[in-house]
Formats: structure tokens, C-alpha cells, sequence
């Protein structure tokens, strides 16, 4: 997702130009985005006699050529409202001159910047997808760009220093424009200024050196057919052989993953474990030592104890400390649990092995080996209840129910591929329109590989009292049989699209009157909760029945055992699954949040202690492959479990008996969902919950359905 924002010399602030801007800063602003949105729509009307979506700005199917025509135009124009809103006087600033122009043409510009971006990830032409990647990289430039304008920034802050009563939301736009400046250091001096632009460039070539150092590693291993016993016949003929007919296993993460769930020779079990961790070594030991100094560095340029602290600013959790607290917390809580369970592996590894010392490349396998004993669930034969043509009507039956909502589907309307299909949300009680989304679902070549939701145009309500409507766009990658037909969802499919659906009902009910706090730009702790909540829907018999049906008879939906076995094995080894996150995610916040740590000397302290005394495998070290310390996630890695935590709490509480609450539901749409990030987050929980967030549920439910 991107703002729209921009760059150019500072205009001339003569008297006359003064009085332009007093009138343009709002209503002439309306004026350009509407120009902007004409040309958007006008430039691709005619390719297609279908139309596009009733007040919606976002534009699909255009042309190379109007790609690059709608990003200059938008570059050019939000110039112009910057070298307005820079030209404005200091004692003549107000909201209606800097704020609300900036605030408005943000909002307006966003859906046609998504009109610029989105096609790289799914137009059909590789012409379309290649020059979207390109304006892609120009738009983002230009972002970057305008958030350095000292002039522009200087107007924000006069108005700022005023304290002018405005509305809470509006303030918090403020605090925002403010903070986007002064974390590229325009409060610093020059000399400052420029060692943050310094400091910037080496933390993006060194966390791209990290990752393209994995992304090099072509290591390999040999192995015989013998050694790689338990492997599936298809993943062995997909390996390369050599001439004396062994198996060459490379380190993909798939390769590595497969042998550790499911070759039952240990050496080989423990030979890949080895080299995978080893990847790297000294190299990106090196790279990552240098990255965690220069952000540390540039944390404290921009006025933070450490980087940690710098990357939780606008987060939930706020602090290293109380991250560093919630991770222990959960640790602790869970570490009688975990001992149960790896006690269950260790004895059936010795009945196996018999008085071999269990190691960490044993897990996986061991975890798999007691889950075929303790579940008689048949995957295959579950994914034949889940044809797609009975899934996503029982998601859209749930979601109504629950949130008083009315999807319909729109026929005739401007796509970009056959199997693309849009709909439009209403309210169920009075009607009203709220918001649309797209589905684009089946893998293609040159198609995005991931499943995801990408907001198309955000909810906003402007100065003249009209408003625009969210607009999402849910991509998945099912794929179909050989007849061309929608082959059945996996169950993990099915979670997974009821996950990524969570977003659309959470992107859709936003109602925040700023863009910038609507669809999904919330606080990134908060951002995964909704839809963590609706996942526990995938798990209760009732709404499970909903969305099953035999492919050949769909009648006959999931049994009501096999509805209560999946939810038992949901949590089968969770707590020793979560104590290796939460290994990762402790190392990842105390390199961030201390000095001149060794990492070696961390991971062996630290692994043995989260890890119920099983040390790190011998003569590996995590930290040269570990890229989400590197890029990405670097200080939030924690926060997956942070927002599993509040969805179990927030479902327990409220919905714990598993049934459509309607007016539980509604609660949660218009306290939850509605005010997006228009208020912070933790204020939003405790409206809803009555209380600050607890972990006792997290907990309770693993401890609850424990082997």
C-alpha cells in the first residue's frame, strides 16, 4: 500500500498566490482529484463495454502507455498541492491550507496510484506487469522524496505549534504528517540530515547483501535412496541424481522442511539441519553485526534509547522492554505444557532409536510420527469436502451473519482476467452501500504467488460531505483440475482464504473519515487480529458443515468427528512450536534493543533456556540466516504472537461458544472494525473487551485440547 505524496522546487509565496491557496487548499483540491480520476477512467472506458465499479476511482485493464500518462499526472499535480501548502505563509497557516489539502489528496490519489501499482502483480500481459513495476519504483520515489521537503514540513509544524482545537481523528492525521517527516530527520540539522540519508542507504544495501547472500548459497548434499527413506516417491524423482545414483538435496526451504518432517534416518535428519543453519556463516554474521549498528545508529540520530524502541514507536507493544516481557510471559506460562510434550517425542524416539539424545533436527519428525498416531484424520479425503463452489458461499454466509452484512455479486463489470469476480457490500439492516471487493483466484502464469488482500481504494469522507467507499482486492493461488474446472481447497486453503476474507470484511467496514487510518493502514499489531479471530470459525462443527460438502455428493458435509479431531489437532504441539518462535522472536528483539551483542554467545544461552534445555545444533549459527532479523521484520518479529494473543483472548470472551453471535458481531464491526486506526489500538480493545487485553485464553486453549 502507498501514499500519495510528492516533490518539486518551493513556489514563489506572493500575495496573489496566497489567495489561490486559501481557496485550493480545499474545494480547488477537489477539483484536481476529480480531474485526475476523469483521466483515469476516461483513458480505459472505452478499451471495454463493460463498466467499472459504481464511485470507485480505481482503474483496471490500462494500456503500458496509460500507466506511465496516470503516474505523471499524479506526480505532477500532488507537486502542485505540496508547492501550495509550502508556500503558505508561517502565521497564516490554518487547517483548511495545510492539512486538509494534504489529507484529501492523499485520500483521492490513493486508488489511482493502486491503479499504477496493482497491475504488476496480476495484468495477463508481461508489458502491463513489467511498466507497473517500473512507475511502481517512480511513484515510490516520489514519496520518499516529498517526505524530505523541509518547506512543506515547516508548514506542518507551524500549524502543529499552534494547538488548535480539531477534531481527535484530524489530530492524529497531524501527529502523523509530523512523524513522517521527523523520522527522515527534518527536526535535525543539516549535518544530521544528511548522516540519516547516509545511514538509511547502508541499512538498505546491507539487508539486501543478508538476503542475497541465502538467495546465493547453492550448498548441496548427497544422499543414497536408502538414506532419504520415508521421502515421498514424487519429491524423490523431482531430485537431481548423480552418476553413482545418489540424490542431490539442495537447501531450498522445501527440501529441508520435507526431509525433517518425514525421512526417518536420523544422520540425514541431523546432516541437513546442520547445513542449512550453517548457511552463510562468517559472511552474514558480519553483514548483520554492521546492520543492527546502523540502525542503532539511526535510532538515536531520530531520538531512541535503540533501534528497538524506534521500530515500536507506532506499535501496540510501544517498548522493547514490555516485548521482551510478553515473550517470557507467554514462555513461562507455556513451559509445563511443552515438557509434556516432548517428553511424549523423546519416548518415541527411544522406542524407535532407542538411547539416542534428542535434538532439535528430531521435531519435526517426531511431532508428525505422534500426529498420525494420535489422529486418524485422512487430509485427502477432507480436501474432497471443500469444493470452492461451496467454501466461499459458506465465508460469505458467516461473515453476513455475524457482521450484518450483504454480499451480492456485480455481473458485467471491467476485469482483468475472465476468472476475476467482484462484489458489492451492503448493509444488511439499512441497505446502504459500504464497500466492494475482487476476487482474483486461481494461479496463472506471470501471476503473483501469493495470497493476500491489497486495498484499492480506502474509505474517506471529505470537507464537502461526500465520501468514498473501500474497494479490496483478495488474490489467492487455488488451482484447477485438468478439465480447467476449480480443483477442491486443502483444509489449510480453506483457513487460509477465510483468513485473507477477514481482511476484506475488516477493510470494508472501516469507517474512518481520513484514508490514512482507513482499510488496512492500522497499527501493525492490530492489523492481523481480525482475521486471527475469524480463523477459529474454520474449527467449530457448525460452521465447518457450512462450507463442506462431499465433491460427489454435497449433502454430505464433514463429520461431525472429524470436525472435532481437526480442532484437537489444531493445537497439537503448540506450545513447543510457539517456544521456537519465541526463541527467534526474543533474539531478534535483544539484538535491537542492546549494544555489541555476541551473537553466537545469545544463541547458546538463550536456545537451551526457551528450548527446555536443547541446545542449537552443533557448529550452526541462526543469526547468518535468519532475513526477517535482516529485512522486514527486524524488532517485530513478535508480533504474530502478539496479535494471536489478543484474537484468542477477544474470541473467548466474546464468542467463545463457537455460535454466529449477531449482536456480538455488530459489536465487534463498530467498535473493532469501524474506527481502523483512527484510534489506538489498545483504546479500540478496551472499548470492546472492557478491559486491557489478557493472555489467559492463549494459554487455556493450548493447555486445553493438549495431547
Amino acid at each position: 500500500m502507498t501514499e500519495s505524496e510528492g516533490t518539486d522546487e518551493k513556489s514563489s509565496g506572493s500575495k496573489r498566490k496566497l489567495n489561490l491557496v486559501a481557496f485550493t487548499g480545499a474545494a480547488g483540491l477537489l477539483g484536481l482529484a476529480i480531474s485526475l480520476a476523469i483521466f483515469a477512467f476516461t483513458s480505459h472506458r472505452g478499451k471495454s463495454k463493460k463498466k467499472g465499479l459504481p464511485g470507485c476511482a480505481v482503474c483496471v485493464n490500462l494500456s503500458p502507455k496509460e500507466i506511465i500518462e496516470l503516474a505523471d499526472a499524479i506526480v505532477a499535480e500532488s507537486t502542485r498541492v505540496y508547492d501550495a501548502v509550502a508556500s503558505v505563509p508561517l502565521d497564516r497557516v490554518s487547517y483548511e491550507n495545510v492539512v486538509l489539502p494534504l489529507a484529501e489528496l492523499e485520500a483521492r490519489q490513493f486508488p489511482l496510484i493502486q491503479s499504477c501499482m496493482f497491475p504488476k502483480m496480476l495484468a495477463p500481459e508481461d508489458t502491463v506487469r513489467k511498466t507497473s513495476a517500473e512507475v511502481e519504483q517512480k511513484i515510490d520515489a516520489h514519496i520518499l522524496a516529498w517526505r524530505k521537503r523541509e518547506d512543506v514540513y515547516r508548514a506542518i509544524k507551524a500549524y502543529a505549534a499552534r494547538g488548535e482545537l480539531i477534531a481527535p481523528e484530524a489530530k492524529r492525521y497531524l501527529q502523523c504528517l509530523v512523524k513522517d517527516f521527523e523520522h527522515n530527520g527534518l527536526d535535525l540539522t543539516v549535518t544530521k540530515r544528511e548522516e540519516v540519508l547516509r545511514l538509511r542507504n547502508e541499512i538498505d544495501e546491507l539487508s539486501l547483501q543478508y538476503v542475497q547472500n541465502l538467495n546465493d548459497d547453492n550448498s548441496c548434499l548427497f544422499f543414497s535412496e536408502a538414506e532419504l527413506d520415508g521421502l515421498p516417491p514424487e519429491l524423490l524423482e523431482s531430485l537431481d541424481k548423480t552418476g553413482n545414483g545418489e540424490f542431490k538435496v539442495t537447501l531450498e526451504s522445501s527440501h529441508v522442511a520435507a526431509i525433517l518432517e518425514l525421512c526417518k534416518i536420523a544422520r540425514t535428519r541431523r546432516a541437513v539441519a546442520m547445513a542449512y543453519g550453517k548457511r552463510c556463516g562468517d559472511v552474514n554474521i558480519a553483514v548483520l553485526k554492521k546492520l543492527v549498528q546502523s540502525r542503532h545508529k539511526l535510532a538515536r540520530l531520530l531520538g531512541y534509547a535503540n533501534y528497538a524502541n524506534y521500530a515500536l514507536d507506532r506499535r501496540m507493544a510501544k517498548t522493547s522492554t514490555k516485548v521482551i516481557g510478553f515473550l517470557e510471559d507467554i514462555s513461562s506460562s507455556l513451559t509445563d505444557l511443552a515438557i509434556r510434550e516432548l517428553e511424549i517425542l523423546k519416548d518415541l524416539k527411544r522406542k524407535e532409536e532407542g538411547e539416542i539424545p534428542f535434538g532439535m533436527e528430531d521435531l519435526l519428525y517426531y511431532i508428525k510420527r505422534v500426529e498420525e498416531q494420535q489422529f486418524d484424520l485422512d487430509f485427502g479425503d477432507i480436501r474432497q469436502h471443500f469444493p470452492i463452489s461451496l467454501v466461499l458461499p459458506g465465508i460469505f454466509k458467516i461473515s453476513q451473519d455475524l457482521f450484518g452484512l450483504k454480499i451480492e455479486e456485480i455481473a458485467e463489470i471491467d476485469v482483468w482476467h475472465q476468472d476475476v469476480r467482484a462484489f458489492a457490500v451492503f448493509d444488511s439492516g439499512s441497505g446502504k452501500l459500504l464497500g466492494y471487493f475482487y476476487l482474483d483466484m486461481f494461479t496463472r502464469e506471470g501471476k503473483f504467488s501469493h495470497t493476500c488482500v491489497v486495498a484499492l481504494q480506502n474509505n474517506a469522507l471529505f470537507h464537502n460531505g461526500t465520501s468514498q467507499i473501500p474497494v479490496s482486492l483478495l488474490i489467492a493461488q487455488f488451482s484447477k483440475d485438468v478439465g480447467g474446472e476449480p480443483a477442491p481447497l486443502g483444509f489449510s486453503e480453506v483457513v487460509s482464504l477465510f483468513h485473507e476474507f477477514g481482511h476484506v470484511v475488516q477493510h470494508i467496514c472501516n469507517r474512518a473519515s481520513f484514508a490514512r487510518f482507513s482499510g488496512l493502514h492500522v497499527d501493525p499489531d492490530f492489523v492481523e487480529i481480525p482475521s486471527q479471530v475469524l480463523e477459529n470459525w474454520c474449527y467449530e462443527s457448525f460452521t465447518l458443515k457450512l462450507m463442506s460438502g462431499y465433491r460427489q455428493d454435497i449433502t454430505k458435509p464433514l463429520l461431525d468427528e472429524v470436525c472435532k479431531t481437526l480442532k484437537r489437532w489444531r493445537y497439537s504441539f503448540s506450545a513447543l512450536k510457539l517456544l521456537q518462535e519465541i526463541f527467534y522472536c526474543l533474539f531478534d528483539q535483544i539484538i535491537y534493543s542492546a549494544d555489541d551483542v555476541n551473537f553466537l554467545e545469545l544463541i547458546r544461552s538463550l536456545h537451551p533456556k526457551v528450548m527446555l534445555g536443547l541446545p542449537v545444533l552443533e557448529g550452526t549459527n541462526p543469526a547468518s540466516c535468519f532475513p526477517r532479523a535482516a529485512i522486514g521484520s527486524e524488532a517485530t518479529c513478535y508480533s504474530r504472537i502478539w496479535s494471536e494473543v489478543v484474537a484468542a483472548d477477544i474470541y473467548a470472551s466474546k464468542f467463545g461458544d463457537g455460535d454466529l453471535n449477531h449482536y456480538i458481531g455488530m459489536q465487534f464491526r463498530n467498535k473493532v472494525l469501524s474506527p481502523g486506526g483512527a484510534k489506538p489500538a489498545l483504546e479500540i480493545l478496551a472499548d470492546f473487551l472492557g478491559r486491557e487485553p489478557s493472555t489467559r485464553a492463549f494459554i487455556e486453549s493450548r493447555v486445553k485440547y493438549s495431547l
